[in-house]
């Protein structure tokens, strides 16, 4: 086995201390692949290859390994102080600073809870000898009061259970190989004296050094998953629901391609707004499109519903134009480079899509221009002349996204010709103050250009009554970004640019140029589809007996252009507008990216759980690596993971890894029912409709919470030894 990523900082500690307490010979590696959650968190490799991503888990894993179920009386105590030491003291070691008087005696008050104990027993959990609490604590004490001597001057019992450990062996040895770390080079840490020359904020900024500049609140005690109980009405109805068995179970519907409405049955259609192909997916996309769809999909197929998940690449517009010509490429080189990234990256997210398309084909041109035919022919386009800017060097027309310069709303300095990504209006690029073009740097000039217009005033009563209908069962993001456009009366919308790149205009005269991306983007739905099976407006326009709901998973910025352009093309069609429900920069280089969330060697499933866990619901979230692993290690693992691997490896080793027949009878058991019931209600009911699988995702934790309890109540370790009752669930 061997420590990867071993740096100067108490998670190595942990390790190096169990390692020698636990008699566990582990290499010591400061080098390895780009595993960790931040910069200078180590993992346990195990001699089969898996990792340990959390230092907690990787103390528990080699005590276990040592000494077996000798501490199994303790278990409950152990368990308690390891969580108490993720979720307390971690979080006021990390936000201490020796001016904050404030910060102080928050340190200084969790703290106190140890003296406490510690004026009662030896150890920690209240054992003869060092257990993996007592490791886990001591070293993030160690690291607290590096440049802070007087930490434990007013804790006398901590005081001298501390000193009282460091004077045993394994500690010295510990924290001399601990100490090497500080000045050792790459490759295998080879033992011997060190100089600790580094004061608690270098060895913090060593830690931090690749991640946001941003302090993380402390905020896990505040929003993780708490058990609840539930009411008598509500034990009563979940024991009896428990004796029925699998009675009311949904059956597994069998997936078969092509996947179509099915009549007398759920049918579900999900979407997740087209990512554009200009550029790899960061995790502001992922999470607040194709994860969250994935999510929602997942569970309906566990529902038993008929369930059709599908998205791809948005390939045309100005950005893979301006693209391919900052590259030397021709635009379709772009999107075919682009869009196997994209499909790459959700593969490793595993993201099920039933099918993963993209705009560039022939079924997309054919609808996309069908659609605007009849949207033409039903008299709601017009044509006018408007000032667009040239540029003479260039000797072209530039279309919204070749030009750049100063937002007239939020005056942000690098505002695009069609959206600012500062205040995420749209604008116009002849209102943009100091202009640019994009391709040269130039100062562009106003000349005149002749394009088609959406007619939106004249389609605004039909859409106002489709609003009206639909609007309540839409995230409340996408309600008021959607009132908010309708509030003033609606403006004509310019849907042709002066492009290269896109679906031509089948209208006389206007054939040298294309559809703006955003008329043809959303089309995408139905040609994807099309391409999928060519069966496809079955889930369009459904007959009346067949019940079709449909789904759409978006950011915030793209609901302008879900909830008023396109349904308006399709109220002015006359046709395909059916769907129930909404739920609503990579352009600019910024964020983490989906390929660099790979590379770091951090499992796929840790990112889902985490993109979720922050998902953008009511206002927008950050993504910030310290927050990303205390969450991993507080929740993932040390609250479900921890319930998984110990009911599971209990029921291996005491039951051959079958359940027994479970009694739920005693007021105990059936309280517990009851509660997991509750959560198991409000989650289905938090996901059913798609309106938070951020709350979702909570609570599920919390009945993983209310197993971590029944764990520690009942010590099953305890009971197995004993008689045919107790050994009886």
């Amino acid at each position: 086995m061997k420590i990867l990523g071993s740096s100067y900082n108490s998670a190595t500690l942990k390790l190096l201390l169990a390692s020698k307490v636990s008699n566990v010979e582990l290499d010591v590696l400061t080098t390895g692949p780009k595993h960790v959650l931040y910069k200078g968190q180590p993992m346990l490799e195990l001699d089969s290859r898996v990792r340990i991503y959390s230092a907690n888990s990787g103390v528990w894993y080699l005590f276990r390994k040592k000494f077996g179920h000798q501490l199994q009386d303790y278990d409950s105590a152990i368990d308690h102080w390891m969580e108490w030491e993720m979720m307390h003291l971690q979080p006021a070691g990390d936000n201490f600073h020796p001016l904050s008087s404030e910060k102080r005696q928050k340190e200084l008050g969790t703290i106190s809870k140890l003296e406490e104990t510690l004026k009662k027993c030896n150890f920690i959990a209240g054992t003869n000898d060092v257990t993996a609490a007592d490791i886990c604590i001591w070293s993030s004490i160690h690291f607290m009061q590096i440049d802070q001597k007087d930490l434990l001057t007013t804790f006398p019992s901590v005081k001298a259970w501390y000193e009282r450990l460091l004077s045993l062996k394994a500690f010295q040895e510990a924290v001399e190989k601990s100490s090497a770390l500080n000045v050792a080079g790459t490759g295998t840490e080879t033992v011997g004296k060190a100089k600790t020359q580094n004061t608690r904020a270098e060895v913090k900024k060593q830690a931090t050094s690749s991640v946001s500049s941003e302090r993380v609140p402390n905020t896990v005690e505040n929003d993780s998953p708490e058990p609840r109980s539930a009411t008598e009405d509500e034990i009563t109805s979940a024991v009896q629901n428990w004796k029925l068995g699998q009675q009311n179970s949904p059956s597994p519907r069998i997936l078969k391609h092509p996947v179509l409405p099915v009549e007398g049955t759920k049918n579900v259609f999900i979407t997740s707004a087209l990512p554009y192909v200009n550029n790899v997916p960061h995790l502001g996309n992922i999470i607040g499109c194709v994860l969250s769809a994935d999510v929602f999909a997942r569970f309906c197929r566990l529902r038993g519903y008929n369930t059709l998940y599908i998205s791809g690449t948005d390939e045309y517009g100005t950005a893979t134009e301006t693209k391919a010509l900052e590259e030397g490429v021709t635009p379709q080189e772009i999107c075919d480079r682009y869009h196997e990234i994209h499909a790459q990256v959700y593969k490793w997210f595993n993201i099920s899509f039933d099918h993963f398309g993209r705009t560039s084909t022939i079924q997309h041109a054919a609808i996309c221009q069908q659609i605007f035919s009849d949207v033409h022919k039903n008299g709601y386009t017009f044509t006018d002349s408007v000032e667009q800017l040239y540029c003479n060097n260039c000797r072209r027309f530039l279309a919204d996204r070749f030009v750049e310069g100063i937002c007239p709303l939020c005056n942000y300095p690098d505002a695009r010709g069609d959206q600012c990504d500062s205040c995420g209006r749209l604008v116009n690029a002849n209102e943009l103050k100091s202009p640019r073009c994009k391709l040269c740097g130039s100062t562009p000039s106003p000349k005149s250009s002749t394009h088609l217009f959406l007619d939106l005033p004249k389609i605004e009563p039909k859409l106002r009554i489709w609003l009206d209908t639909v609007v309540d069962g839409w995230s409340n993001n996408a309600q008021v970004i959607a009132r908010s456009w309708v509030k003033d009366g609606l403006k004509p919308r310019c849907i042709t640019r002066d492009l290269k790149w896109g679906i031509p205009v089948p209208v006389e005269g206007f054939t040298n140029k294309v559809f703006y991306v955003w008329f043809d983007a959303p089309i995408g739905y139905m040609s994807i589809l099309n391409c999928y099976t060519n069966e496809w407006e079955k889930w369009w326009k459904p007959q009346n007996s067949v019940e079709v709901k449909y789904f759409q998973f978006m950011a915030k910025d793209n609901v302008p252009f879900h909830s008023i352009i396109f349904p308006s093309c399709l109220l002015a069609v006359g046709k395909y507008l059916n769907y129930e429900e909404g739920k609503f920069s990579k352009s600019r280089g910024v964020g983490v990216f989906g390929s660099e969330a790979e590379s770091t060697g951090i499992p796929s499933d840790i990112w889902r759980f985490y993109l979720l866990w922050v998902r953008p619901e009511n206002q927008d979230s950050a993504f910030v690596w310290n927050d990303l692993a205390q969450r991993n290690n507080s929740e993932l693992l040390n609250n479900l993971g921890n319930f998984a691997l110990r009911a599971l490896t209990f029921l291996e080793k005491n039951f051959d890894g079958k359940i027994p027949e479970v009694n739920v009878d005693g007021e105990f058991e059936r309280s517990l029912v009851g509660a997991v019931n509750k959560e198991l209600k409000d989650y289905l009911s938090v996901m059913e409709n798609a309106r938070s699988l951020r709350e979702g995702l909570r609570r599920l934790l919390a009945i993983s919470r209310h197993g971590n309890l029944l764990m520690q109540s009942s010590q099953p370790w305890v009971l197995i030894k004993g008689g045919p009752e107790d050994r009886q669930g």
